[in-house]
């Protein structure tokens, strides 16, 4: 029997959302250098629970706002740097420094970002700050 007005779900290869999948993988190795695991965590489980759509809409946001920022992308990295540093968030600010350093930023801007932070957040962010620097720096003597 079929119930009236009721559709069935898209499947993910019906609304291109693999493609765009491969697609938001693709801006975030521009974005970063890698897709991190949590988009990777945040595209299985949307494919678990039949979200792809969700993430796909969140996605475009994040695109809109990060990726054609008036601002520009190195400045609005380091902004965003400038962010997670005052919320305490170790992991996204050095994914977001990372991606600044990719966008041109030099040691000498994400340290300008870091005494910022101070100001606004206390020693935490700049000492949060410093140390992802020092990472980020140690890595780029290795290569």
């Amino acid at each position: 029997m079929t119930v009236p007005n009721q559709e069935s779900s898209p499947t993910p290869e019906s609304t291109g959302e693999i493609a765009t999948f491969d697609t938001i993988r693709n801006a975030y190795v521009e974005l970063v250098g890698h897709v991190p695991a949590s988009i990777e965590k945040r595209i299985e489980v949307a494919r678990a629970t039949d979200r792809e759509r969700a993430v796909v809409a969140i996605e475009k946001l994040r695109e809109a706002l990060i990726m054609d920022n008036p601002l520009g992308r190195k400045t609005g990295q380091l902004v965003h740097f400038g962010q997670l540093l005052a919320l305490g968030e170790q992991g996204p600010a050095k994914l977001h420094a990372r991606a600044a350093r990719q966008a041109g930023a030099s040691l000498a801007e994400l340290v300008g970002v870091a005494e910022l932070a101070l100001i606004t957040s206390g020693m935490p962010a700049y000492s949060l700050g410093i140390e992802i620097i020092s990472d980020l720096d140690a890595e780029s003597t290795k290569q």
